[in-house]
C-alpha cells in the first residue's frame, strides 16, 4: 500500500471539496486517512490462500460416524463497498462447516471473517471468500455463510433507506440440505 500516494490524493480531495487542508482539524487528515486505510484495507494485501494459511490452525477431530457441525454466529465485521467506497456496517457473519477430520480454532473463524472483510468488495463476494477460506483452512467442502449488513451507500445517500442486506453462500452439503442451511439462522 502506497501511503504517501494516499496522503497526496486525500489532500487533493480536500481541496476539490472546497475546504482548506491547512485549517485546524484538517492538517493531519491526509496522514490519518492513510493510516486508517492501511488498517481497514489490510486484507487487500493477502489472497484467500494466504488468509487460509495465516489462520488455518486446526485440531484433530475424529468423531467416528457421527455428523457434527461447527456453527459460529454473530461475528461482527465491517467492510467498504467497491462501488462508492462507502462503509458496509452493522454486519454480522454466521459460519457453519462440517469437519472432516479436523476443526479450526474458534478464534480463527472470526479472524478469517475479519481479514476477508478488510477489502473493497461486494457483500456477496465477501460471503464467497469467507466460505472459500474456511473450506481451505479446515479442509472441508461443506461450508455455509450468512451475512447481514447495512450499506451506507444506501442509508446515507441515494434512496436513504435503512434496509439491511442478507446474503448466503453454500458449498458442499450445505447446497442441498435445508437442515444445514437453517443452522445459519
Amino acid at each position: 500500500m502506497d501511503k504517501k500516494a494516499i496522503e497526496y490524493h486525500v489532500l487533493g480531495l480536500l481541496k476539490a471539496l472546497g475546504d482548506d487542508p491547512e485549517r485546524e482539524g484538517l492538517r493531519e487528515t491526509p496522514r490519518r486517512v492513510a493510516d486508517m486505510f492501511e488498517e481497514v484495507f489490510e486484507g487487500m494485501s493477502y489472497t484467500n490462500n494466504d488468509i487460509a494459511q495465516m489462520f488455518g490452525k486446526t485440531f484433530d477431530a475424529d468423531y467416528g460416524d457421527c455428523e457434527n457441525t461447527v456453527v459460529m454466529k454473530d461475528i461482527t465485521v465491517f467492510s467498504y463497498c467497491e462501488h462508492h467506497l462507502a462503509l458496509m456496517y452493522n454486519m454480522t457473519v454466521n459460519v457453519a462447516y462440517i469437519p472432516h477430520g479436523k476443526v479450526l480454532g474458534l478464534s480463527k473463524i472470526a479472524r478469517i471473517c475479519d481479514m476477508a472483510a478488510k477489502r473493497l468488495q461486494l457483500q456477496e463476494r465477501l460471503g464467497r471468500d469467507i466460505a472459500e477460506i474456511i473450506s481451505k483452512a479446515a479442509d472441508t467442502p461443506d461450508v455455509g455463510v450468512k451475512i447481514l449488513g447495512s450499506h451506507s451507500c444506501m442509508t446515507a445517500r441515494g434512496i436513504k433507506n435503512p434496509a439491511r442486506t442478507e446474503t448466503r453462500t453454500y458449498t458442499g452439503e450445505f447446497k442441498n440440505r435445508p437442515d444445514l442451511q437453517r443452522l445459519l439462522d
